[in-house]
């Protein structure tokens, strides 16, 4: 599941929920600058909480820095 998630999670069988958390981390990821307060109505309407909202939306930024930093380095993805 998990990598088919990574490659096509468009097409996964996913919750709604589950859609709107990966369309945010799309959008977060791929156009930062275009995500706006309509991404937090559709997460809260699945029925997410602020407190859960925030930790996504964290989770989501610190993974796309620490990506950004070892590519940067030229640090080789571990194979696990």
């Amino acid at each position: 599941m998990a990598n088919h998630l990574k490659h096509d999670w468009h097409n996964a069988k996913l919750s709604d929920q589950d859609k709107v958390l990966c369309t945010l981390a799309e959008k977060l990821t791929l156009t930062p600058s275009e995500t706006n307060l309509n991404d937090i109505r559709n997460l809260e309407r699945t029925g997410l909480s602020q407190e859960a909202i925030s930790d996504a939306v964290q989770v989501i930024g610190y993974f796309n820095y620490i990506n950004r930093v070892a590519e940067g380095l030229g640090v080789d993805p571990e194979k696990e």
